[in-house]
């Protein structure tokens, strides 16, 4: 994958609240946190330059960049802090304004024609059959209509961690599925399975939001 474009946009983007909340959540100095973004951006570069590029109707690109950014700024910490902590600094770092504009939009198409349309082709695509960095996904409506699960098999995100020595941190990553869909105000989101956490795959449950 070429460190240009939407790569290069995303570090752009989120490279300020990264290296903001290692100060504001994790109480790295402000010193402190000028290096380790510094030697992130060529980490993420170095991350970003070995992955594969990703198939043209593949949706999950994005993951996998976020991946390599929260990855970048693990590996230049000298110190991991605990999950949980990690957990609130990549919530705090993602979801900034234009995030939350992206969620709110996201919602207004969430459950529509468009929308179930997408689960099912991306269901079909199977592309981490092809690349190791993708995910593979089910697409499972619930029976009495209130909403669909996407249930996943393959997990990119737990293939680049474990590849960076990075995999128990994993977890840090799947609670803003939680932050994303309340800030899109259309879903209430549902898990049960994570693969991180050795369940038997990972399930993204999302409830139509009444009133």
């Amino acid at each position: 994958m070429k460190y240009s474009g939407m790569p290069l946009g995303m570090w752009i983007l989120f490279r300020k609240s990264f290296r903001d909340n290692l100060v504001a959540v994790l109480g790295y100095t402000d010193q402190e946190a000028d290096q380790i973004a510094a030697s992130a951006r060529q980490k993420y570069k170095e991350i970003i330059n070995r992955l594969p590029e990703f198939e043209k109707d593949d949706r999950f690109r994005m993951n996998i960049v976020n991946c390599a950014l929260f990855s970048a700024f693990l590996l230049s910490m000298e110190t991991k802090p605990d999950v949980e902590r990690l957990s609130d600094y990549y919530e705090k770092a993602m979801m900034i304004k234009p995030m939350k504009w992206f969620c709110r939009m996201a919602g207004k198409q969430k459950f529509s024609e468009k929308d179930i349309r997408g689960m099912k082709a991306t269901a079909e695509l199977n592309t981490a059959d092809r690349n190791p960095y993708s995910w593979n996904m089910e697409f499972l409506p619930y029976p009495d209509g209130s909403g669909y699960e996407a249930r996943f098999s393959k997990c990119g995100i737990c293939t680049l961690m474990k590849e960076l020595g990075l995999y128990e941190q994993v977890p840090a990553m799947c609670r803003l599925d939680y932050a994303m869909s309340k800030a899109s105000g259309a879903s209430v989101f549902i898990r049960k399975y994570t693969l991180a956490s050795g369940g038997p795959y990972c399930d993204c449950g999302y409830k139509k939001k009444r009133g």
